[in-house]
Protein backbone atom coordinates (compact mmCIF):
# COMPACT_ATOMS: atom_id res chain seq x y z
CA UNK A 1 0.00 0.00 0.00
CA UNK A 2 2.96 2.31 0.97
CA UNK A 3 4.31 1.94 -2.70
CA UNK A 4 1.39 2.51 -4.33
CA UNK A 5 0.61 5.79 -2.53
CA UNK A 6 4.39 6.50 -3.83
CA UNK A 7 3.91 5.07 -6.96
CA UNK A 8 0.33 7.61 -7.09
CA UNK A 9 2.45 10.32 -5.30
CA UNK A 10 4.86 10.68 -8.15
CA UNK A 11 2.29 10.14 -10.99
CA UNK A 12 0.61 13.07 -9.53
CA UNK A 13 3.90 15.19 -9.86
CA UNK A 14 3.98 14.03 -13.45
CA UNK A 15 0.42 15.80 -14.19
CA UNK A 16 1.39 19.01 -12.13
CA UNK A 17 4.45 19.50 -14.20
CA UNK A 18 7.21 18.83 -12.06
CA UNK A 19 10.33 18.34 -13.80
CA UNK A 20 13.41 17.78 -11.25
CA UNK A 21 14.66 14.57 -11.45
CA UNK A 22 15.57 14.49 -7.31
CA UNK A 23 12.43 14.81 -6.71
CA UNK A 24 11.58 11.45 -8.08
CA UNK A 25 14.51 10.09 -7.00
CA UNK A 26 13.89 10.58 -3.68
CA UNK A 27 10.15 8.90 -3.74
CA UNK A 28 11.95 6.00 -5.41
CA UNK A 29 13.87 5.07 -2.52
CA UNK A 30 11.26 5.33 -0.51
CA UNK A 31 9.32 3.33 -3.27
CA UNK A 32 12.25 0.84 -3.47
CA UNK A 33 11.60 0.05 0.27
CA UNK A 34 8.57 -0.69 0.25
CA UNK A 35 8.35 -2.80 -2.70
CA UNK A 36 11.25 -4.64 -0.69
CA UNK A 37 9.77 -5.07 2.60
CA UNK A 38 6.87 -6.41 0.58
CA UNK A 39 8.15 -9.10 -1.07
CA UNK A 40 7.89 -8.02 -4.71
CA UNK A 41 11.24 -7.49 -6.64
CA UNK A 42 12.30 -4.16 -5.60
CA UNK A 43 13.26 -3.69 -9.52
CA UNK A 44 10.09 -3.13 -10.08
CA UNK A 45 10.25 0.47 -8.27
CA UNK A 46 12.88 1.76 -10.39
CA UNK A 47 10.97 0.77 -14.03
CA UNK A 48 8.23 3.15 -12.49
CA UNK A 49 10.08 5.41 -11.35
CA UNK A 50 11.79 5.82 -14.51
CA UNK A 51 8.36 5.98 -16.24
CA UNK A 52 7.39 8.73 -14.33
CA UNK A 53 10.05 10.94 -14.88
CA UNK A 54 8.81 13.43 -17.45
CA UNK A 55 10.05 13.64 -20.75
CA UNK A 56 9.99 17.38 -22.10
CA UNK A 57 10.16 20.38 -19.49
CA UNK A 58 8.48 23.89 -20.23
CA UNK A 59 11.45 24.79 -22.35
CA UNK A 60 11.71 21.40 -24.36
CA UNK A 61 14.55 19.49 -22.61
CA UNK A 62 14.48 16.36 -21.42
CA UNK A 63 14.89 15.60 -17.80
CA UNK A 64 14.94 11.83 -18.60
CA UNK A 65 18.19 11.89 -21.30
CA UNK A 66 20.10 14.54 -19.13
CA UNK A 67 19.81 12.35 -15.97
CA UNK A 68 20.61 9.42 -18.32
CA UNK A 69 23.18 10.95 -19.48
CA UNK A 70 24.79 11.72 -15.75
CA UNK A 71 24.15 7.89 -14.91
CA UNK A 72 25.78 6.76 -17.34
CA UNK A 73 29.19 6.11 -15.92
CA UNK A 74 28.14 5.32 -12.30
CA UNK A 75 26.14 2.21 -13.55
CA UNK A 76 28.75 1.32 -16.85
CA UNK A 77 31.86 1.28 -14.70
CA UNK A 78 30.78 0.47 -11.49
CA UNK A 79 27.27 -0.60 -11.30
CA UNK A 80 27.03 -3.12 -13.82
CA UNK A 81 30.86 -4.57 -13.00
CA UNK A 82 29.79 -4.99 -9.57
CA UNK A 83 26.73 -6.87 -10.61
CA UNK A 84 28.46 -9.33 -12.92
CA UNK A 85 31.24 -9.70 -10.69
CA UNK A 86 28.97 -10.49 -7.49
CA UNK A 87 26.48 -12.85 -9.52
CA UNK A 88 28.65 -14.51 -11.83
CA UNK A 89 30.14 -16.74 -8.87
CA UNK A 90 31.25 -19.50 -11.05
CA UNK A 91 33.70 -22.11 -9.64
CA UNK A 92 35.55 -24.35 -12.32
CA UNK A 93 36.52 -27.06 -9.54
CA UNK A 94 35.29 -30.35 -10.43
CA UNK A 95 33.86 -29.18 -13.90
CA UNK A 96 33.23 -32.08 -16.65
CA UNK A 97 32.55 -32.67 -19.86
CA UNK A 98 29.75 -34.44 -18.97
CA UNK A 99 28.48 -31.11 -16.78
CA UNK A 100 29.48 -28.47 -19.75
CA UNK A 101 27.36 -30.71 -22.03
CA UNK A 102 24.63 -31.48 -19.89
CA UNK A 103 20.90 -30.22 -21.08
CA UNK A 104 20.56 -26.93 -18.82
CA UNK A 105 24.14 -24.69 -20.27
CA UNK A 106 23.70 -26.21 -23.63
CA UNK A 107 19.62 -25.38 -23.31
CA UNK A 108 21.11 -21.83 -22.39
CA UNK A 109 23.85 -21.62 -25.36
CA UNK A 110 21.55 -22.44 -27.72
CA UNK A 111 18.58 -19.84 -26.67
CA UNK A 112 21.41 -17.00 -26.50
CA UNK A 113 23.11 -18.01 -29.79
CA UNK A 114 20.80 -19.41 -32.17
CA UNK A 115 17.10 -18.27 -29.80
CA UNK A 116 18.49 -14.61 -30.01
CA UNK A 117 19.96 -14.18 -33.35
CA UNK A 118 16.81 -15.57 -34.75
CA UNK A 119 14.50 -13.70 -33.16
CA UNK A 120 16.05 -10.81 -33.74
CA UNK A 121 16.84 -11.63 -36.97
CA UNK A 122 13.87 -12.69 -38.18
CA UNK A 123 11.47 -10.12 -36.27
CA UNK A 124 13.85 -7.54 -38.31
CA UNK A 125 13.55 -9.21 -41.88
CA UNK A 126 9.75 -9.41 -41.25
CA UNK A 127 8.65 -5.84 -40.34
CA UNK A 128 10.88 -4.81 -43.03
CA UNK A 129 9.10 -7.35 -45.88
CA UNK A 130 5.67 -6.42 -44.16
CA UNK A 131 6.63 -2.53 -44.56
CA UNK A 132 6.23 -1.85 -40.89
CA UNK A 133 9.72 -0.75 -40.74
CA UNK A 134 12.64 0.43 -42.75
CA UNK A 135 16.07 -1.04 -42.94
CA UNK A 136 18.76 0.54 -41.73
CA UNK A 137 20.93 3.39 -43.63
CA UNK A 138 23.51 1.91 -45.89
CA UNK A 139 23.02 -1.64 -43.93
CA UNK A 140 23.02 -5.24 -45.97
CA UNK A 141 21.08 -8.08 -44.31
CA UNK A 142 24.48 -9.34 -44.01
CA UNK A 143 25.32 -6.77 -41.67
CA UNK A 144 21.81 -6.93 -39.45
CA UNK A 145 22.65 -10.51 -39.10
CA UNK A 146 25.95 -10.01 -37.57
CA UNK A 147 24.57 -7.39 -34.90
CA UNK A 148 21.78 -9.88 -34.24
CA UNK A 149 24.07 -12.94 -33.49
CA UNK A 150 25.59 -9.98 -31.04
CA UNK A 151 22.24 -9.61 -28.84
CA UNK A 152 23.20 -13.05 -27.38
CA UNK A 153 25.58 -11.54 -25.54
CA UNK A 154 23.22 -11.56 -21.98
CA UNK A 155 25.48 -11.44 -19.20
CA UNK A 156 24.09 -9.77 -16.54
CA UNK A 157 20.11 -9.97 -17.23
CA UNK A 158 20.71 -13.50 -18.15
CA UNK A 159 22.08 -13.89 -14.89
CA UNK A 160 19.85 -11.82 -12.89
CA UNK A 161 16.98 -13.98 -14.51
CA UNK A 162 18.94 -17.40 -14.20
CA UNK A 163 19.04 -16.56 -10.59
CA UNK A 164 15.20 -16.05 -10.14
CA UNK A 165 14.68 -19.33 -12.65
CA UNK A 166 16.91 -21.62 -10.41
CA UNK A 167 16.32 -20.19 -6.60
CA UNK A 168 18.11 -21.92 -3.74
CA UNK A 169 16.04 -25.00 -4.14
CA UNK A 170 17.76 -25.84 -7.29
CA UNK A 171 20.76 -25.34 -5.95
CA UNK A 172 22.10 -28.09 -8.82
CA UNK A 173 21.31 -25.94 -11.51
CA UNK A 174 23.08 -22.02 -10.44
CA UNK A 175 26.68 -23.90 -11.68
CA UNK A 176 24.88 -25.07 -14.85
CA UNK A 177 23.13 -22.04 -15.81
CA UNK A 178 26.17 -19.65 -15.45
CA UNK A 179 28.17 -21.69 -17.60
CA UNK A 180 25.26 -21.88 -20.11
CA UNK A 181 25.62 -18.28 -19.97
CA UNK A 182 28.89 -17.89 -20.11
CA UNK A 183 29.63 -19.88 -23.13
CA UNK A 184 26.27 -18.40 -24.94
CA UNK A 185 27.50 -15.05 -24.27
CA UNK A 186 31.16 -15.98 -24.97
CA UNK A 187 30.30 -17.70 -28.51
CA UNK A 188 27.26 -14.64 -29.67
CA UNK A 189 30.29 -12.53 -29.34
CA UNK A 190 33.01 -13.93 -31.21
CA UNK A 191 30.58 -15.08 -34.03
CA UNK A 192 29.02 -11.84 -34.09
CA UNK A 193 32.10 -9.76 -34.48
CA UNK A 194 33.65 -12.41 -37.10
CA UNK A 195 30.91 -11.95 -39.33
CA UNK A 196 30.78 -8.09 -38.73
CA UNK A 197 34.70 -8.14 -39.20
CA UNK A 198 34.17 -9.38 -42.74
CA UNK A 199 30.90 -7.52 -44.03
CA UNK A 200 31.46 -4.44 -42.63
CA UNK A 201 33.52 -2.05 -44.89
CA UNK A 202 37.37 -1.32 -43.69
CA UNK A 203 38.47 1.78 -42.09
CA UNK A 204 39.66 4.66 -44.76
CA UNK A 205 43.02 5.09 -44.05
CA UNK A 206 43.70 8.32 -42.13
Amino acid sequence: LSAVIAGLLMWLLNRRGVTRPDVYIVIGLFMWVFVLKSGVHATLAGVITALAIPMRDAKGHSPVISLEHGLHPWVAFLVLPLFAFSNAGVALQGVTADVLFSPVPMGIVLGLLVGKAVGVFGTTMMMIKLGLAQPPSAASVRQILGVSILCGIGFTMSLFVGSLSFGPEHVDYQLSHRLGILGGSLLSAVVGYLILRRVLPGQPPA
